[in-house]
């Protein structure tokens, strides 16, 4: 990881102090103007107009760790039974397939769709210590494949606005993957892109923006940072919350930034510190985002 002179920057805004345990998957809704957003353990799906700044919450049947729309209606999503479609405002779930019926204690992670309408979904070992994690892609017609494995926890994933890299992290291991990324969904050539200290927390979710920029969260980190293409350090945000989880672009311009947060695992004085974590806030990134696009399924 190359530093240039990084920007610092610590103007955050809470927009809905949740009090999420583990705040994780925000995406955006273009045709609803709304932004929804995950609490894993909590077993809910919220949604935020920006509008109007109204409020909605879902309960779940399951821990759902990743949600995007579908094409043809309600969403996909990576939960802790595989993959499953599923529509919160009427609790259907419906179970697709799960990727590891080998590895009970596995569970998915991380999910995001890419330009072609290929959902790319990450699994992890629940006890987040065994490397038993694998990174998978499920395209429309229903056939999984996968992609790469020994992940402890998968995070992620991200692809370049010209759809030729696909990043990946590995939270506890520090690091953040590419690979190359054929049309056809063909990853290769994976390398290191970049590697964290200690002090600088573990990189969670990402998002790239309009100019390849890469933006990561990084949980007990308390921050979100940009990178280059070529892995410079550009600029860092910090929150007024140690457990910075997951970054997504919104807005009607895609030029609103928004940051899940979480509680789990703080102490009572930490809580006492951090009365905004588990928070949804929002950053001015000075950048816009790539528009996201739907599961072609």
């Amino acid at each position: 990881m190359r530093t240039t002179d990084v920007a610092r920057h610590d103007e955050a805004k809470c927009l809905w102090p949740a009090r999420a345990t583990l705040g994780e998957g925000p995406f955006w809704m273009a045709a609803e103007g709304a932004l929804y957003w995950l609490d894993i353990p909590g077993r809910k799906v919220h949604r935020l107009e920006l509008g109007g700044g109204a409020q909605a919450t879902w309960d779940t049947p399951l821990r759902i760790a990743s949600l995007a729309p579908r094409r043809s209606g309600g969403f996909i999503a990576g939960t802790e039974q595989g993959l499953a479609f599923y529509e919160p405002r009427t609790g259907r779930l419906e179970r697709m397939l799960d990727p590891e019926p080998q590895r009970p204690h596995n569970r998915c992670n991380d999910g995001k769709v890419d330009a072609e309408g290929r959902f790319w979904v990450g699994t992890m070992d629940d006890d987040e210590k065994a490397p038993t994690g694998a990174l998978y892609r499920f395209d429309a017609q229903g056939h999984l494949a996968r992609i790469d494995e020994g992940y402890t926890v998968t995070n992620g994933p991200a692809f370049s606005p010209d759809g030729r890299t696909l990043y990946v992290n590995d939270s506890p291991r520090r690091v953040t993957y590419a690979f190359d990324l054929a049309p056809d969904g063909t990853a290769s050539r994976r390398r290191e892109f970049l590697r964290f200290e200690e002090a600088h927390g573990f990189p969670d979710g990402m998002t790239v923006d309009a100019e390849g920029g890469l933006w990561i969260a990084f949980y007990a980190g308390g921050c979100v940072r940009r990178f280059s293409p070529t892995g410079d350090w550009l600029a860092e945000y910090r929150l007024p919350v140690s457990k910075t989880t997951s970054v997504a672009f919104g807005g009607e311009r895609l030029d609103r930034l928004f940051v899940t947060t979480g509680r789990v695992g703080l102490g009572a004085a930490e809580l006492e510190a951090q009365p905004l974590a588990g928070g949804l806030f929002e950053l001015d990134p000075g950048v816009r985002g790539v528009a996201p696009v739907p599961y072609a399924g």
